[in-house]
């Protein structure tokens, strides 16, 4: 029957782990339907590549390395070649060469694209394990001109970057197993007899941020875990992979799943939860923290009154983080003298209760402990029947809970705090809210750990760098440094209790009066009436106490709450008040200027403003603002004309502060310029930079896939070459001949079992030359026979005895490589007694004697 064109084309785009796919795919394939089939796989380019020969192994299609001009068939796989680039047009195939030295990363994106022009409808593309995302764009394409688009499962892929790329496309994408690929095309485009099973298509409404907020806002009301102040993107892709298990039309379909289906919502609750960690996960962080960190912190600990050291790891998930920091505390002990019986308590959290399960275990695989040292295993682990496990004092270090971040109280009084890569989930808001609580929760020159995408940001005045590029910080104190909690507390359920009532004794008398300390309650009344409002604040103006009723002086400013003098004091004081700090020199004399009229919101009243530096052990430099009210009224404007020389002397010192603002103003604004001149070279350069990493990073992407495929085409050669091997020992075993494999140099390379009859010879005798074994052949001269075979390249046969009577025939033949290279010798060994035997009795018999 004459071969046909191709009516429908299927592309399979594969990178690294897509032999094993491309396989499943074509045993599943069933030819007759009119499919003609494109292989594009990330090859090295100046590797040969065996990928037809491996293909064709597993199917009855042809196999071929498309030619460029060539037609595509019906029932035959094209596959692309080493260096080239494949596309199709005007019905034909177009290979051309790109190069060796070309990092070609989107082959598949430029074959599905063309595929898309070129065929419409009738074009099916295919995207398997590979790193990277090519094939994305080439996909769409195909889904926009109404072709069919597939992707291989994640859970399957060995490299799920291609596939997880491809189906961020969302809708029309189907998520399937290789093997079940194949039915599935021919369903869709009616090929088959078969029932057409649609896959459920991504919901429409998956972007509206409105329906994920509902949706969410049923998770909370199942599982009691609150995910608003998640990033939506991250929630938004895993909540379309469960909607695709279910085949949910849209998200109003699958809230209602969630809030009919408790099951279901506990399974989206895990779905959200990314648990990515490992021992010594980057260990530059480790060697850093170990070095530079723990020693000062544990002496730290050590030296209070009562020594103790604290620490938390918050999200730790399955536990490996929190024993990677045991390790290096018990470690970091152990080589100290001073600090041997220091007592250790790691808090370990997380929000998966099956995350805290297995951390308390404390099992682990041989893969996940390969990053741990053979040292710190054998001190740490114990070997168990399915890995390791870790030892008790490990594991006693270690307080593995249950708990929210975001809502349940902190672990406080830390002397390190862990919480790397957890931030990048939560929106800025909830960012802002959790950094200054982790401020609080660390001791006096705590150091917090991050994730190397996370920074403090605007909170560097209260987590300054040890190291940046790590992302180590310790905790900042001092007068300057204004933190604005929220503590996050879960609220209790309260019992109503009865009305407060006078205690009765317990014999029902009346209530002992308790006694009421005068002296205290007269010397706050005392304060409370003749002491003036004050403030204690630092140069800056930050207020850091309050003493007495200040409000006829200060008032909060409009917008964002600002704690700052400048900004709350009322009219009238702004002027003075800027004048006496500037003026404050500390350990100076207090300065005092009298006469303000101040709006106090219920009428006007005269303040004298004094300021008095102060000095406190362990503090900076502080300055105290005494309100001295007045008791007379302000003026009237025409009678305060006698005053007007303290306004005048006001009025002249503000004109000195404008002038001097201003020229400090002309100097920031000179040096910003400058600033900004460097900071937009420096950028350049760093963007500049930033994108030759990014070319060299995927340069290095395509070469590590190049190679993995290289590395599965070689490992299929290795199976083949090991099972040919096999077919020949058993051959050679079949034939019930000696045979004896010789190189060059007459050193004995592979034997057969029967050799052993004739020559002495032992598994290890391999690599010995032939002059050093005995044989049961009378034949001295076989090594100059051996010789001239090798020189003159014919073979040589003769009849030899043995010492026990028997006879061989002895044939010496050249050994030839396949590229008919002289590469030693094969000499063969038949036995012919018998024939011999035979010989002498017909000689006897006819009165000749025998030979």
């Amino acid at each position: 029957m004459p071969q046909r064109q191709a009516e429908h084309i299927v592309a399979l785009g594969a990178s690294a782990g897509g032999l094993e796919p491309l396989i499943a795919f074509l045993r599943a394939c069933v030819p007759g339907h009119g499919l003609g089939y494109i292989v594009v796989q990330h090859l090295a380019p100046g590797h040969p590549s065996a990928l037809p020969a491996l293909l064709q192994q597993h199917t009855t299609m042809p196999v071929y390395t498309a030619r460029d001009g060539s037609t595509l068939m019906a029932d035959t796989v094209a596959v692309i070649g080493p260096a080239m680039r494949l596309t199709l047009a005007d019905g034909h195939l177009r290979a051309v060469s790109i190069g060796t030295g070309h990092a070609a990363t989107l082959l598949i994106d430029d074959l599905l694209q063309s595929l898309a022009v070129a065929l419409g409808p009738a074009a099916v593309g295919v995207v398997l394990s590979g790193m990277g995302a090519d094939g994305t764009e080439g996909l769409r394409a195909i889904l926009e001109q109404g072709g069919l688009g597939l992707v291989q499962r994640l859970d399957n892929a060995q490299f799920d970057s291609m596939p997880r790329h491809a189906l961020a496309i969302g809708r029309g994408v189907a998520e399937l197993l290789p093997a079940d690929m194949p039915q599935h095309i021919l369903q869709q485009l009616r090929l088959d007899t078969a029932p057409v099973v649609v896959a459920a298509p991504l919901p429409l409404d998956a972007t509206d941020p409105a329906n994920l907020a509902a949706l969410l806002l049923a998770v909370t009301q199942t599982t009691g875990h609150d995910f608003s102040q998640y990033k939506m993107s991250t929630l938004r892709r895993r909540v379309e992979r469960r909607m695709a298990l279910h085949a949910s039309a849209s998200m109003a379909d699958y809230r209602r799943l969630l809030l009919d289906n408790p099951q279901e919502a506990a399974l989206l609750f895990k779905e959200l939860l990314i648990g990515v960690t490992g021992f010594f996960r980057d260990a530059t962080v480790w060697q850093a923290l170990q070095a530079q960190v723990l020693p000062g912190l544990l002496a730290q600990a050590a030296a209070r009154p009562v020594p103790q050291f604290r620490a938390w790891v918050a999200g730790c998930s399955t536990g490996e983080e929190a024993y990677t920091l045991a390790m290096l505390v018990l470690e970091t002990i152990a080589a100290t003298p001073a600090l041997r019986g220091l007592p250790v308590q790691i808090f370990a959290t997380d929000l998966s209760a099956d995350a805290i399960m297995v951390a308390r275990r404390g099992s682990y695989s041989a893969a996940a402990v390969e990053p741990i040292s053979a040292e710190r295993l054998a001190r740490f682990f114990v070997p168990t029947d399915s890995g390791w496990r870790v030892s008790k004092p490990l594991r006693d270090s270690v307080l593995f809970a249950h708990h929210d971040l975001v809502n349940a109280a902190p672990f406080t009084r830390l002397d390190l705090l862990s919480c790397r890569n957890l931030l990048i989930y939560f929106k800025a808001e909830l960012q802002r809210r959790l950094l200054p609580l982790m401020h609080y929760v660390l001791l006096p020159g705590g150091v917090l750990v991050l994730g190397n995408a996370e920074t403090p940001g605007r909170f560097e005045s209260l987590l300054a760098p040890l190291d940046s590029n790590l992302r180590l910080f310790r905790r900042v104190d001092g007068p300057g440094v204004n933190v604005h909690l929220h503590l996050p507390f879960r609220r209790a359920a309260m019992t109503p209790s009865a009305p407060d009532l006078p205690p009765t004794a317990a014999d029902g008398s009346p209530p002992v009066p308790v006694p009421v300390p005068l002296q205290a309650l007269a010397d706050r009344l005392m304060l409370d009436e003749f002491s003036p409002p004050a403030v204690l604040a630092n140069p800056e103006g930050d207020i850091l106490y309050i003493s007495g009723r200040t409000g006829r002086y200060l008032e909060p400013a409009a917008g964002k709450a600002n704690w700052n003098l400048h900004a709350m004091v009322r009219d009238g004081l702004g002027v003075g008040l800027g004048t006496l700090l500037r003026r404050l020199q500390p350990g100076g004399p207090e300065l005092r200027l009298d006469g303000l009229v101040v709006n106090s919101g219920t009428g006007q009243i005269l303040v004298d403003l004094l300021a008095r530096p102060v000095a406190l052990p362990g503090q900076g430099p502080l300055v105290l603002v005494v309100f001295l009210e007045q008791r007379q009224a302000p003026p009237p404007v025409r009678q305060r004309r006698a005053g007007r020389g303290a306004q005048d002397d006001a009025l002249h010192s503000a004109r000195e502060e404008v002038q001097a603002l201003r020229e400090e103003m002309r100097s920031s604004q000179e040096e910003l310029q400058s600033a900004n001149e460097e900071l937009q070279s420096t950028n350049e350069e760093l963007q500049s930079t930033n994108e030759e990493l990014t070319t060299s990073k995927e340069e290095m992407q395509a070469m590590n896939e190049e190679l993995q495929t290289v590395n599965a085409e070689l490992v299929a050669k290795l199976e083949d070459l090991a099972l040919a091997q096999s077919d020949l020992k058993n051959l050679l075993n079949s034939t019930q001949i000696a045979t004896l494999f010789l190189d060059g140099n007459m050193n004995v390379r592979r034997f057969t079992e029967q050799a052993r009859q004739v020559i002495n010879l032992r598994d290890g005798d391999v690599g010995r030359p032939l002059t050093d074994l005995t044989m049961a052949l009378d034949y001295p001269a076989l090594p100059a026979d051996i010789t001239r075979v090798l020189d003159t390249l014919t073979a040589s046969e003769k009849a030899v005895q043995t010492n026990d009577d028997r006879w061989f025939s002895v044939r010496v033949m050249p050994y030839r490589t396949q590229d008919n290279v002289i590469d030693g010798s094969v000499i063969t060994f038949v036995d012919i007694t018998a024939a011999k035997e035979m010989e002498a009795r017909l000689q006897l018999a006819g009165g000749t004697p025998p030979r």
